[in-house]
């Protein structure tokens, strides 16, 4: 989406346009409304207040463990539950769980 005099709340931005109406852009970030610049049709950065940023950073360090101990007791606690409630073998307890392998990629 690019910015006109009359739309003063773009939050898409070409560089080529952000660079032209740099002040424009930061004026609507100032408002609390972040700007996503994109580059070569791609999302590129996104520009916020210095109100925005210092709020993510607080929240970033707050919510970082500080340890290996720390790391491990914020996983989430959710039960694993097998399939079937007879007694099994570790092995059939594993091959019963409804697991479900992460898409990567690899680009």
């Amino acid at each position: 989406m690019q910015s006109t005099p009359a739309q003063s709340t773009t939050s898409a931005w070409r560089l080529q346009d952000a660079k032209a109406q740099f002040s424009e852009l930061v004026e609507n970030a100032m408002r609390g409304v972040p700007q996503h610049v994109t580059r070569r049709g791609k999302q590129a950065v996104v520009v916020l207040s210095e109100e925005a940023f210092e709020a993510l950073q607080r929240n970033a360090a707050t919510r970082k463990p500080k340890g290996m101990i720390e790391h491990l007791l914020a996983i989430p606690k959710t039960p694993v539950q097998a399939k079937s409630k007879g007694p099994a073998s570790l092995d059939t307890e594993i091959s019963d769980l409804d697991l479900q392998p992460r898409e990567i990629d690899f680009s």
